[in-house]
């Protein structure tokens, strides 16, 4: 009896041990069955979830530098009006127009050329509306397209089918038109952008809540308690080595009776 009381003492040891050293309760999926189990699914979960949230903190820099490009071209239609405005003025001589006119055509090409930028190879302001994976069951959001060569900007860009120029006061005057439409669709376009980011960002934070209670309850169901387990560990050394010394003692004991029978 002493041997086999020291043996489950020995076991409840080591396994003891064992949980201290790695810090979890669950070195063994006999050590609780139903908890690795539901551990497992929790840790895939987490892992799906940590996933999404780098796709939508993408996202999120993939919006600010659409952004970005938007502030850019609200800057150039700016100056356009302006000079639009300046072109009307019938104290100017057509060589004087021709200079306004050659402004416009620059920022007219640079809003052109700013359709075609890129963030990591995705297109940012072609119209196309790009899904972000939203949480770990890969749903989608999907965030507004912006298109700077539709619309009102391809109209006030346009110096071939419906020229927009600013080489007589007539045009001028045409021009600013066109581009009031296109500051009017820009500040709709931003105001999508923004949107998306706050909708992507409320998003993000709400995954980051959801990992932190996650990642709670899986803590309580595999980590170790350490406070616990050291006496449980002390509890169980104590009982190892009484039980050593008290199996020792019973092997003692046949020996002294051999000594009195001889």
């Amino acid at each position: 009896m002493s041997a086999r009381v020291l043996g489950e003492s020995t076991q409840a040891l080591q396994k003891s041990l064992a949980r201290l050293s790695s810090g979890s309760k669950l070195n063994n999926a006999s050590d609780d069955a139903a908890g690795a189990a539901v551990s497992l699914k929790l840790d895939s979960q987490i892992s799906r979830l940590n996933a999404a949230k780098s796709n939508v903190g993408n996202a999120i820099s993939y919006s600010q530098t659409q952004d970005g490009y938007l502030k850019k071209v609200g800057t150039a239609l700016d100056r356009m009006g302006e000079l639009a405005v300046l072109a009307q003025d019938t104290t100017k001589s057509t060589t004087d127009l021709a200079l306004y006119d050659k402004e416009f055509a620059k920022l007219q090409t640079f809003i052109s050329d700013t359709k075609g930028k890129e963030f990591n190879g995705v297109k940012l302001l072609d119209g196309t509306a790009i899904n972000v994976t939203q949480d770990e069951d890969g749903t989608a959001y999907a965030m507004s397209g912006v298109d700077l060569g539709a619309g009102n900007y391809a109209k006030v860009v346009d110096r071939t089918t419906t020229p927009i120029k600013l080489d007589t006061a007539a045009n001028a005057a045409t021009a600013l038109a066109q581009v009031k439409l296109a500051i009017t669709e820009l500040a709709e376009d931003r105001a999508d952008v923004g949107a998306d980011q706050s909708v992507l960002q409320n998003i993000s934070s709400t995954m980051s809540v959801l990992k932190d209670n996650l990642g709670a309850a899986n803590s309580r169901i595999k980590d170790v308690d350490v406070a616990e387990e050291s006496a449980n560990f002390a509890r169980q050394n104590i009982l190892v080595q009484s039980g050593t010394a008290m199996l020792a003692q019973a092997n003692a004991l046949p020996q002294s009776a051999l000594r009195l029978i001889g």
